[in-house]
């Protein structure tokens, strides 16, 4: 029997970016500045008013990462920084702020703050105030992100259908596989045995949460191939979350934002990613609170009701 390694990282925090003032997605930068007084201020555009000669005047480049779910972007009004998330997903992101480095400042609510982001929204989290402007004083936030909505509350009686047209199933690892299937976000998963170009279609009606497609190498060096499978996240009405991963380089059929149908060919399954072999990995997963966790399900077959076990 085979063993398959499921997307190892897919579903942790999928955002840790040290972001100082909005990034859009090409290369940019973003100016940091000090008065005389010690005070530091920070923008996307150079000071509109004159730097005193003993001023010290930064300008830092920036790329925002690929693949960045969540935006973090501060609006400067004067004494206090406005911090927003923007959420870029076709579909609900919870977010933690929280401040990587912090002098002389203070922020309501009280960081670390939570919030939930719904799709392609952004939110206000928190205001950032300066304590004393006569006193030296800067800050650095992280932003973290995680899909899904915590408050969801899925149907663990929903019946779905195989993720490929019906034909011989053969499940080459099954729920709490114990090869790789041990931790909480890939404890209720499948590895189906399919070859390379195996057409994928939905298991369920759904938004196209989230795709990727780019990546095109696979083997068993987790520090080079963790995470780097290609794979499309579908939302369903119940706020779970199907995750269909290492397909195979641009075999991702659908866009973001894209309603689709049960049935509906959506991918081609591959070999990507933190793999031994080509196998589709399939998962539904729930967001509890940063925390992803995946959870039972049932599925049925040209014979009925598949019955995975420890494999």
């Amino acid at each position: 029997m085979r063993q398959r390694a499921p997307l190892a990282g897919l579903g942790l925090a999928l955002l840790a970016a040290l972001l100082t003032a909005p990034a859009p997605l090409e290369a940019a930068k973003f100016y940091r500045w000090t008065d005389r007084n010690g005070v530091t201020y920070y923008g996307d555009r150079p000071p509109d008013v004159e730097i005193p000669p003993d001023a010290q005047l930064e300008v830092v480049p920036f790329r925002n990462p690929k693949g960045t779910l969540v935006r973090l972007r501060l609006v400067n009004q004067g004494l206090r920084y406005q911090a927003w998330a923007d959420n870029s997903l076709h579909g609900p992101v919870e977010v933690v702020l929280r401040y990587k480095k912090r002098n002389n400042v203070s922020s309501a609510p009280t960081l670390p703050a939570h919030a939930i982001l719904p799709a392609r929204r952004g939110v206000l989290v928190a205001n950032v105030s300066l304590v004393d402007p006569m006193r030296a004083s800067g800050f650095e936030l992280v932003l973290d992100a995680l899909p899904g909505d915590p408050k969801a509350e899925p149907d663990l009686d929903y019946a779905y259908r195989l993720p490929f047209e019906y034909g011989r199933v053969r499940i080459d690892q099954g729920f709490g596989g114990t090869f790789s299937h041990g931790d909480p976000q890939n404890y209720h998963a499948l590895d189906f045995a399919v070859d390379i170009g195996t057409p994928i279609v939905a298991v369920r009606d759904g938004v196209v949460m989230q795709v990727e497609s780019d990546f095109e190498k696979a083997g068993l060096n987790r520090e080079r191939y963790g995470g780097r499978a290609n794979f499309i996240r579908i939302l369903h009405d119940d706020g779970s979350m199907a995750l269909y991963a290492h397909l195979q380089w641009d075999g991702v059929l659908v866009r973001a934002g894209q309603h689709v149908r049960a049935g509906q060919r959506i991918g081609l399954s591959g070999n990507t990613g933190f793999t031994t072999g080509p196998h589709l990995h399939f998962v539904i997963q729930v967001n509890r609170g940063m925390r992803l966790e995946s959870i039972p399900f049932r599925m049925f077959g040209p014979l009925g009701e598949l019955k995975p076990s420890r494999l």
